[in-house]
């Protein structure tokens, strides 16, 4: 055994948990944060106060949440999982009598000091209770159809909260992160392909049934999907904010037009420059190099999660860090996809990188929960 094993005697006991938490993805996690001060310094034109600061601020709290967290046993976690779902809706259900309305949705309370997305809770929440559920649930029970319906039950009623505020993007994650966990529970194939199957149908006949009188959608929506595909049908319109990010992403080639030199940003063509399009100007900044460097420090986290659920005995525990991993996952996946043209504009953030109280401290404190499951897993 090495002298840092703690297995050994050499090692007391209240320092044990230190030496089990997995240091790498703490270190990734301030690595990719780090990158998220430095364009946020950038698109304020080099004003620390106006972004930065307050997002150093936030990291540095939610740095103490998440091992606030991962030192709390996991049982209470699990124990605390019911109530944080059933906390969650309440919240999404308090946004529509107390939400303050910001570009046009009402996501938000105003809590004085924070700005609180109850919608970013709920993607936590979400994949607690239904860690917990499949944690409860016998093995030979998981793909009966009974409790099958259970869990989409638990996943389509925030979705649909969301989906009313409205917030599409965060709507999509609760689903995509929701079927992950049911999947990693042993959920048969067969519901999986029969659901994608129905997705497939309803997207062909949405095009199918286009200008006849059973059409699904209306004329401006279908517009809509029209300039998705080709945002030159309206460069100055709805397709001006997928315009702008094509030309910051292409203008960076290889290794960028420099640190505070992309014009994009500095001019104010990119919308959003802070939040959802912030990738844009890495793009622009540090070009193909730069943008590389950030998917490496995303693709180790995942690689450093999905071990951690691996080697996890414990069910819930693997559970718990399979699906925060796979919320992880789509955030980063779905905003870069979207500020490449890729998927519709439905407004998620980067995770680390963008600008916002709620999401930092969600995000940290979920790892906190994979640290809880790490420290704690039986060894």
């Amino acid at each position: 055994m090495s002298f840092l094993d703690p297995a050994t005697h050499l090692v007391p006991r209240g320092w044990r948990k230190i030496l089990y938490i997995n240091w790498p993805l703490v270190l990734l996690v301030v690595a990719v944060s780090g990158f998220g001060f430095l364009m946020l310094y950038s698109v304020a034109g080099g004003d620390i106060n106006r972004w930065a600061r307050p997002q150093m601020t936030r990291f540095a709290l939610g740095m103490v949440l998440m091992f606030f967290i991962a030192f709390t046993p996991l049982h209470f976690w699990r124990q605390f999982s019911s109530l944080a779902y059933l906390g969650g809706l309440l919240l999404l259900l308090a946004v529509n009598f107390f939400g303050t309305v910001g570009m046009g949705a009402q996501r938000w309370i105003d809590l004085g000091f924070i700005q609180l997305q109850p919608s970013e809770l709920m993607k936590i929440s979400l994949v607690m209770v239904l860690a917990l559920y499949y944690d409860w649930l016998p093995v030979e029970k998981v793909s009966q159809p009974l409790y099958v319906l259970i869990p989409l039950v638990l996943i389509a009623v925030p979705s649909l909260m969301v989906v009313v505020q409205p917030d599409l993007g965060t709507a999509i994650l609760l689903v995509l992160s929701g079927g992950v966990v049911m999947f990693l529970a042993g959920v048969s194939y067969w519901y999986f392909a029969a659901a994608i199957s129905t997705a497939i149908g309803a997207v062909v006949s949405v095009f199918m049934l286009r200008s006849t009188p059973w059409q699904f959608l209306r004329d401006y929506q279908y517009r809509r999907i029209d300039t998705f595909l080709d945002p030159s049908l309206d460069p100055l319109g709805a397709g001006y904010h997928i315009t702008q990010s094509k030309i910051a992403l292409g203008s960076g080639g290889l290794s960028g037009r420099g640190f505070m030199e992309g014009t994009q940003s500095r001019l104010n063509f990119l919308p959003e420059k802070q939040t959802d399009f912030i990738f844009t100007t890495l793009a622009e900044e540090f070009g193909y190099i730069g943008t590389t460097i950030l998917l490496i420090l995303y693709t180790l986290i995942m690689i450093f999660a999905i071990s951690a659920a691996i080697k996890n005995k414990n069910r819930f525990g693997a559970l718990l860090i399979g699906g925060v991993a796979a919320t992880f996952f789509f955030y980063f996946a779905l905003n870069m996809a979207m500020v490449m043209g890729l998927a519709p504009v439905v407004g998620v953030p980067l995770p680390l990188v963008s600008y916002g109280g709620s999401a930092m401290l969600v995000l940290l404190g979920a790892f906190g929960l994979i640290q809880s499951a790490h420290i704690h897993r039986p060894r």
